[in-house]
């Protein structure tokens, strides 16, 4: 006779993402993994005196969330001022001027989550612009994306970047073009600033932000927004070798209760030595706690400032249309190289010219390594050629996706990115259904912290694409079913990590990770996910969030 089970959830809506059974009642966890799936009392033959049982009253039962893309961490640091919802330059300037006067012997003013479009009149942000409000005290300022940087003089000056400065460690320095002087704004960040070298660099200039225990704590706060949302499974999708002693603490410390998978940054000018010490630590975490293992590339960078690479120019352009981190034939061979090694590759990609440059690599990959199981990703993809929808399933390119991107009330009609394209590229913002009917793998996730980590967020913003408040839908045509948004954030998640065998659906026999929610989202308006809850998250059979 078997033993008991340890946890048992019946009574329930058991939406268990398997298409050899795709509802049930109850289901049952024994040594961490999924034991049975069924209906009706048969849950009662595995009940045992120590078994925790579970009445789901009615409510949804799931695969625990995958968060293909969260950035845990970077997080959301409380040692900064907090610039989410200040809608221009004086709110801004509001914001630093109380957090100043709360913490008077600050060596330096750290700010996050300016939105581009609080600058007026569309332009880019100046050190000029931050000057008035900073009382002399250098001031660094992330935007909302991590993108882009925004320093005042004295932070300029601290940093030591002139009209004669060329390239920096930690973005480009743009540039004044009558002048020469730096503007104050520092793009490419993501790129360069969250590198290896980058964060030394900034350490080394003092910057608390980079500092090892200011990352750990905005890791733990993270770790512990998952377990909350019920994110069994985390994926950040940068890191570099240095920050891999972080995760390592965390789980020393009992502080990464959901399982995590880290990818390692590739930026452009990777060596052979530094892809073999990439090799080794995937060797070395291969756990289904802790794995290591993909590698995250950048082939354009983001749309708002006009620095995604698009097929025809920016909307009011004449002729600037961004550009590629690569040439395209370099990128291909880079590609072709990873994927000959057998590394799967996670590429930033957000306009339509550079998703296509990265269809193109793997193209050739394919043509020059023969097909294989790679599961290449394309993250983001925000503004997607119809000609290339359908290479995305021919090519078996994964679309990793964050559906609260396309919220009306963050990318559409007034707002940066809408106008940056121009109307007549809207059809091509976030395909989502498109390329779920075209057969391509839909992985969804937050991209925490530019938007709210909660899955059930991004649940109500597939399945809709309206803002928080309600409102008008953009580009309604584009929405996709609540069964394939769940899909998206469980088994096509899961499926984009090489997890599918263990993760990502409730089956017997894989995994013990699942979340019950505080309502059944199935028959309700789709704004009552806004208003559900996580009531219990377990991991491997072990509760790791429980609503009090």
């Amino acid at each position: 006779m078997n033993r008991p089970a340890d946890l048992i959830v019946h009574n329930a809506h058991v939406h268990t993402v398997d298409e050899a059974r795709p509802r049930a009642e109850a289901l049952a966890v024994r040594d961490g993994r999924i034991a049975w799936v069924g209906d009706g009392d048969g849950w009662r033959e595995l009940a045992g005196p120590a078994t925790e049982v579970v009445d789901g009253r009615g409510r949804l039962l799931l695969p625990g969330f995958v968060d293909s893309h969260n950035h845990v961490r970077l997080g959301s640091d409380a040692a900064c001022v907090q610039l989410a919802g200040a809608a221009d330059l004086a709110a801004i300037g509001a914001r630093i001027t109380a957090w100043l006067a709360r913490h008077p012997a600050a060596d330096w003013i750290e700010a996050e989550a300016f939105d581009y479009s609080a600058i007026p009149g569309g332009r880019m942000p100046t050190a000029a612009d931050l000057d008035p409000y900073t009382g002399g005290r250098p001031a660094f300022v992330l935007s909302y994306d991590v993108h882009t940087a925004w320093l005042n003089t004295a932070a300029l000056r601290r940093l030591g970047i002139t009209a004669a400065t060329g390239e920096i460690p930690f973005g480009t320095v743009r540039k004044d073009p009558v002048t020469g002087e730096p503007t104050g704004f520092v793009t490419d960040f993501a790129t360069r600033g969250l590198s290896r070298d980058g964060h030394r660099a900034l350490r080394a200039a003092g910057l608390p932000w980079a500092s090892p225990d200011r990352q750990y704590g905005r890791l733990c706060a993270s770790l512990d927004q998952a377990a909350r949302y019920g994110i069994t499974t985390v994926v950040e999708p940068q890191n570099s070798l240095d920050d891999l002693a972080l995760f390592e603490r965390a789980i020393a410390e009992g502080r990464l209760r959901s399982r995590l998978v880290a990818a390692l940054f590739h930026p452009r000018g990777t060596t052979d030595a530094e892809l073999a010490e990439f090799a080794a630590a995937a060797r070395r975490h291969r756990g289904d706690r802790f794995r290591v293992g993909p590698l995250k590339l950048y082939i354009d960078d983001v749309v708002e400032p006009h620095t995604a690479a698009l097929l025809e120019p920016y909307a009011g352009h004449h002729s600037h249309r961004g550009e590629t981190f690569y040439p395209p034939e370099e990128f291909a061979e880079v590609l072709a190289r990873l994927d000959a090694a057998g590394f799967q590759a996670f590429v930033h990609a957000t306009g339509d010219r550079g998703i296509r440059t990265v269809l193109d690599a793997v193209e050739h990959a394919r043509r020059v390594n023969g097909p294989r199981d790679a599961r290449h990703q394309v993250v983001h993809v925000e503004c997607l050629d119809r000609a290339d929808v359908p290479r995305f399933a021919d090519l078996g390119v994964v679309a990793c996706m964050q559906p609260r991107h396309c919220s009306p009330d963050i990318a559409g009609p007034g707002r940066d990115w809408a106008e940056a394209v121009g109307e007549q590229r809207w059809s091509k913002a976030w395909p989502m259904r498109s390329l779920h009917e075209g057969g391509a793998t839909l992985a969804f996730s937050s991209d925490w912290n530019v938007a709210e980590m909660d899955p059930l967020i991004g649940l109500y913003t597939a399945v809709t694409r309206q803002g928080l408040a309600g409102g008008e839908p953009w580009m309604p045509g584009e929405t996709v079913s609540l069964a394939t948004a769940l899909r998206g954030y469980t088994l096509g998640s899961a499926y984009a990590n090489f997890l599918d065998d263990r993760l990502g659906s409730l089956t017997p026999g894989k995994l013990g990770d699942l979340v019950l929610l505080s309502q059944d989202l199935f028959g309700l308006d789709p704004k009552a996910a806004l208003d559900t809850r996580v009531d219990l998250a377990v991991v491997g059979g072990e509760v790791i969030h429980r609503a009090g």
